[in-house]
């Protein structure tokens, strides 16, 4: 949360007896396919081939960069006149069918493949979104266990064709680092058009990113249509049918939305058109944005709210909010909101705090949407410690601050047994107008600095919690919302998220310059 709200490489003739050059990439500890514990490598290296009229090849060229690269000599693969696309399964059909769109390129359906041609198919061990890219006799099989890593084994191949010309002979095995990559936006405080979303999903998509958080609902703005509580809804806003092209669009895109209703702090748009459910101290003075959670009428609005959202929105998460309760930031919160202590004791008992009133809000919002049969996510100072109150296990931490009332060392949430989400504010903050200290963030620091390990401040966590780090997110908040338009927005978020791309999928040094990797990204994006 915000605190304020080249084709391939031709080589000379090579002697039968060349050497093989061995890349070595070591994997987090933890980390890696199958998550194991200990190291691994990723290496290019040579297979047989009777054929010496062509070098070896090189590893294609693609953000991320792919991990593993079996070289072989042969000429690669380009589109030709007769080429096409065909899947050996019907599920793959609209794979298939956006990758034929995008080469131009007709698409064949189930068939057989022909030379020239780029079958897609599913099988092969590993995680869901690992893939196999085999490319040999004028052939091209793209496989993996699921449909997303089949997907993502299309970006390269479209990834290596816009850089390159050509996708280089030999076979790529890759599988990402972090189940969770992403990207977040704060579209209440700024609203962003449908077609801008759109443009972000096919941006991220061809990044290899899986997750995009949409935060709709703070003090300025709810920007969602609603049927339950149309009261709530600002006048620029998206209706339900724009938020369903948009899920249809991720959702062939292999990518989750994650959906935000931020409770009990940041409701001020909700509380707008019930200023009777608005927290007042006890000399009746108003905190902006928080909700008075002592009213039985504060829980039932902000669950009808989750239960509608959680149905418009079909992906596996939810995200509840639970950050920057001013109740909590007052020297005595009982004294001078006595009338919390007194809901806490009767809930919880006579050692009850503010406090625990507060963990139990997040814990009875986050059984809502576990009952909608989601994951419940919220931000880590809505995490307590201390008190009669605990924050429900199967609540995943989203890490942003370690400057917050109520924000811990990283390492507290890890021991507790918690997961956790990488959206340090250090790196990962792109907040409009760049208050409170704040500076947009590059991608060249992003690409030398940061990995998942890094969720607060500079320093990393101990790679033993590997497993428990789930992933990351690049966060574009909207605190002062003029200061740039959509495009300025867009265009300044480009390279830090292609550095978020490649660090999440593999967090090892990269090889690249950060000279290097700029380029790169410019010869790999198509969106021009």
């Amino acid at each position: 949360m915000s605190p304020s709200r080249a084709p391939l490489v031709a080589g000379a003739a090579v002697a039968a007896a060349a050497a093989v050059t061995l890349t070595v990439v070591v994997w987090p500890e933890g980390s890696g396919p199958g998550a194991r514990s200990g190291a691994s490598a990723s290496r290019t290296s040579a297979a047989p081939s009777p054929s010496r009229s062509y070098p070896l090849s090189t590893t294609p060229r693609t953000i991320p960069a792919v991990r593993e690269h079996t070289a072989a000599r042969g000429p690669g693969w380009k589109p030709g006149e007769n080429s096409t696309v065909v899947a050996a399964d019907p599920e793959l059909a609209d794979e298939a069918k956006l990758l034929a769109r995008e080469l131009k390129i007709d698409y064949r359906g189930e068939k057989s493949p022909r030379p020239g041609d780029v079958e897609l198919a599913l099988s092969g061990k590993g995680g869901p979104e690992s893939y196999t890219l085999r490319t040999e006799g004028d052939r091209v099989t793209i496989s993996g266990p699921g449909q997303a890593g089949v997907f993502y084994g299309t970006r390269t191949l479209k990834q290596s064709l816009n850089a390159d010309g050509t996708v280089p002979e030999g076979t790529v095995r890759d599988t990402p680092d972090r189940p969770q990559r992403g990207l977040n936006i704060d579209i209440a405080r700024k609203h962003y058009s449908a077609e801008w979303i759109e443009d972000r999903l096919h941006e991220m998509a061809d990044l290899k990113l899986n997750q995009l958080g949409l935060h709709f609902s703070d003090d300025q703005a709810f920007r969602i249509e609603s049927d339950t509580h149309p009261e709530v809804v600002s006048e620029e806003h998206l209706t339900k049918a724009e938020v369903r092209r948009i899920v249809k669009l991720a959702q062939s895109l292999h990518i989750t939305i994650v959906a935000e209703i931020d409770s009990p702090g940041h409701l001020g748009a909700v509380l707008e058109a019930h200023p009777d459910l608005r927290l007042r101290n006890t000399q009746g003075v108003v905190r902006e944005g928080a909700i008075d959670i002592s009213k039985p009428e504060s829980a039932k609005i902000v669950d009808d709210l989750l239960k509608e959202y959680a149905e418009l929105f079909p992906g596996d998460w939810f995200h509840v909010g639970a950050d920057e309760y001013q109740a909590l930031t007052v020297s005595d919160p009982a004294a001078s909101y006595p009338q919390l202590a007194a809901a806490a004791r009767k809930k919880y008992g006579d050692d009850a705090t503010v406090q625990d009133l507060a963990e139990g809000w997040l814990n009875d919002r986050a059984a809502v949407i576990t009952k909608a049969k989601k994951i419940p996510k919220a931000w880590n100072d809505g995490f307590f410690s201390g008190g009669t109150v605990t924050g429900d296990k199967g609540i995943e931490v989203e890490y942003w601050t370690g400057k917050e009332i109520g924000a811990r060392p990283p390492q507290e949430y890890l021991a507790e047994g918690r997961k956790v989400i990488n959206l340090n504010d250090e790196y990962l903050y792109y907040v409009l107008g760049e208050p409170n200290d704040f500076t947009y963030p590059t991608g060249e620091r992003i690409y030398e600095q940061w990995t998942p390990f890094v969720l607060r401040g500079t320093e990393p966590v101990a790679e033993r919690w590997s497993k428990q780090i789930l992933g990351g997110r690049f966060a574009v908040w909207g605190d002062f919302p003029n200061a740039q338009t959509q495009a300025q927005v867009a265009a300044g978020i480009r390279m830090p998220l292609n550095a978020v791309s490649q660090k999440l999928w593999d967090p090892g040094k990269p090889e690249l310059s950060w000279a290097e990797f700029r380029t790169l990204a410019d010869e790999v994006d198509s969106s021009d």
